[in-house]
């Protein structure tokens, strides 16, 4: 069986990175996901580039309505 590759986390996957992780970063995950309206898989995604590459889109550029 090939696994289908994926241009974005789905809401699935994102909650069974969520389970995996220690509360106190789960939560403030959701909390940010909250917090700037964007959906849990987005910020997960966002998280994890963040950490990978310092130049990725990060929570610092979600600030939703800037600019309005």
């Amino acid at each position: 069986m090939q696994a289908k590759l994926q241009e974005q986390l789905s809401p699935a996957d994102a909650e069974v990175i969520l389970g995996r992780l220690p509360e106190r970063i789960r939560t403030a995950l959701i909390a940010r996901a909250a917090e700037i309206e964007y959906p849990i898989e987005a910020v997960v995604e966002m998280a994890k580039a963040s950490f990978l590459d310092t130049e990725a889109l990060g929570f610092a550029d979600c600030k939703p309505g800037r600019g309005q």
